[in-house]
């Protein structure tokens, strides 16, 4: 009987909501709205490993898993490949602050509700690789600030609604494989895919609906032209000439004047400006040059932010009063092509998770290339190791333990759940950066393969910090997800010591390095020596023999050896630890081909290698 009565409350509350009862986010008895939401649209869908983990008893669902906020108001939805099923909720309507929904490669079905039409802001809408069926609704054509259409690979059937043609800033629109049929509107999007509808390629197009773009204005039909007289025709091509050649000249004058207003005013820009054209990229924003100058102040250096191997982050200051971090990128990377900097930095926009630094906007012109993105004001993990107030540790053993949970969920999520999958190459805690809430947000994800786009997989040089890169990406140069996992290992370490791997034989006197140093001391049972002093035993003891054994599973030296970062994630959550823990212990002494004998210690290995001059060189102190 409670329970139905909870869930009429629960109705009555989506029925206030539905009819706009109020704006505001709380309703007068303090039940947020958003809330209410999104447990109704976990109502409708199944969860076999309970990712929706929701509660229903929270007044704030921007810490919920899955859920990106933006000024407290939920502003992304993120459910790629988690084995989801059900129905997509009329209820997703009511999120009216929502900007992205990526619920790909599940196995959601049912119909795409209409009630998406009332999401105003939303500028990225990917339902693909799903099971939805019934009609496109017309009411997508609402959504004017959309970018990116993705409902391809469903089972969608009828015509492509008329209203898609009315939004002027779609970027991609892909509804390949589906049934539908019907005329096709035109839709002035760059891309758009249609292959895979038989009934509507037959119709609509001559090279197998692979790729459409918009259509210039057609003439009348033939039959209407043929009922003019050649006098006529002669009066109205006459008069079509003339309007022409009045129009082209016209046009040069006014070409010609703006030439000679624009060399007059040139000598007051930056030269590269002529390379920032004010267009948009997906949901992206593009700024110019000066724009970005003058927000940084000329760059001046006493906004920088921090320095890595990637560039310079200046603190920047945008006419609307937006503080925002400047990334400006090395001159000397090796960028590619305009198209090849657009379409890594749209696949680096795309990937969208509350424990990953999001990407707001670009520049890109003929010697410069900048990332703009939003400014986190308690820094990096690594600044704020050393701080204290009133003599006690910013960053204390629960918010140590948290940021490794949320690093863990990041890293996840490029590498299981995003699509492409992303492969970080250099983390550490300088790269992982805090919001208000010290919340971890990882930083400067996919920046690696944005500056080295010659192969995806192997690179010519090591990205990365000493003390934090894998044995087998020092010795040959590849990466994989695996070499995340033992930088992920090493920044465990870094949050229990307090030190820096890098700086750690001057910091505590020791030869070697962090890893090996924890080594020994886990073998000799004195874990209390490795924490912290800051700390000042303040600590779980349960929770550091934890995050000491999984940090020590990551940093195995053979790849193979070391699990996957949702394994990481679990055991960081007590599931699975113990097992896992106990089969490493029957682990011969892994041996790599390229070697005769590998190192016992990775002090060792790393002055072996030939590579660690370079690397030192390509990332430093932030």
């Amino acid at each position: 009987m409670v329970k139905r009565e909870r869930l009429l409350w629960v109705f009555g509350l989506l029925v206030l909501t539905w009819l706009n009862v109020s704006s505001a986010t709380l309703s007068p008895s303090g039940v947020n709205y958003e809330v209410v939401a999104l447990m109704a649209i976990k109502e409708d869908i199944e969860d076999p490993h309970n990712v929706l983990d929701w509660d229903f008893s929270s007044v704030d669902p921007c810490s919920w898993r899955m859920i990106t906020c933006t000024d407290g108001s939920v502003s992304a939805l993120g459910l790629p490949g988690q084995n989801l099923s059900g129905t997509l909720s009329a209820a997703i309507g009511n999120l009216s602050n929502l900007q992205s929904i990526t619920l790909q490669n599940n196995a959601i079905s049912g119909s795409i509700t209409s009630a998406i039409g009332k999401l105003w802001n939303l500028q990225t809408l990917d339902l693909s690789g799903n099971e939805f069926s019934g009609e496109m609704p017309t009411s997508l054509g609402d959504l004017k600030n959309l970018n990116l259409l993705r409902l391809n690979n469903n089972s969608l059937t009828g015509p492509v609604p008329e209203s898609l043609s009315q939004l002027g800033g779609l970027t991609l629109v892909d509804l390949s494989y589906n049934n539908l049929s019907g005329s096709l509107p035109k839709i002035s999007a760059r891309t758009f895919k249609i292959i895979g509808n038989p009934l509507l390629c037959e119709h609509n197009s001559k090279n197998g609906c692979s790729i459409v773009f918009p259509e210039p204005l057609s003439l009348p039909p033939e039959g209407m032209r043929g009922e003019s007289s050649s006098g006529e025709k002669s009066h109205h091509l006459a008069i079509a000439l003339g309007v022409s050649f009045s129009t082209a000249f016209l046009l040069v004058v006014i070409l010609l004047i703006w030439w000679r207003y624009r060399k007059n005013q040139q000598i007051f820009f930056d030269v590269n400006d002529q390379y920032d054209p004010e267009v948009s990229l997906g949901h992206l924003r593009r700024f110019t040059f000066k724009e970005l100058r003058a927000a940084t102040d000329h760059f001046n250096a006493k906004n920088i932010l921090g320095k890595g191997g990637f560039g310079i982050v200046y603190r920047g200051l945008l006419n609307d009063g937006t503080i925002v971090a400047v990334k400006r990128l090395k001159s000397d990377n090796n960028f590619g092509g305009e198209i090849q900097f657009q379409t890594e930095v749209e696949t680096i926009s795309l990937a969208v998770h509350r424990n990953l630094l999001r990407l707001w906007g670009f520049c890109s012109t003929e010697n410069e290339r900048i990332l703009v993105y939003p400014f986190m004001p308690n820094g990096s993990v690594a600044s704020k190791l050393k701080d204290e107030v009133n003599g006690r540790p910013v960053l204390d053993w629960p918010r140590r333990k948290n940021i490794a949970l949320g690093t863990a969920r990041g890293l996840l999520y490029l590498h299981e759940q995003s699509d492409p999958k992303i492969i970080h190459r250099d983390v550490k805690a300088a790269n992982i950066l805090l919001d208000e809430y010290f919340e971890a947000v990882v930083g400067d994800f996919g920046l690696a393969k944005l500056l080295d786009h010659r192969d995806s997989h192997v690179t010519t040089a090591v990205r990365g910090t000493v003390g934090h890169i894998a044995p087998e990406y020092l010795s040959t140069g590849q990466s994989s997800e695996k070499t995340d996992v033992f930088g992920f290992g090493i920044l465990l370490l870094e949050l229990i010591t307090g030190q820096k791997a890098l700086d750690f034989g001057r910091a505590v006197n020791q030869k070697g390095v962090m890893l090996d140093w924890v080594k020994k001391l886990h073998q000799d049972g004195k874990l209390n020596l490795m924490v912290d002093a800051s700390l000042k035993n303040n600590f779980d003891r349960v929770e550091l023999e934890e995050m000491v054994k999984v940090a020590l599973l990551c940093t195995q030296f053979n790849p193979l050896y070391r699990p996957k970062m949702s394994e990481v994630l679990r055991m960081l959550e007590g599931e699975g630890l113990v097992e896992r823990w106990e089969a490493s212990q029957t682990i011969g002494t892994p041996r790599f081909r390229s070697l005769q004998s590998f190192p016992s210690k990775y002090a060792d290995y790393i002055q072996e290698s030939s590579l660690v001059l370079e690397a030192m060189e390509l990332s430093g102190p932030r």
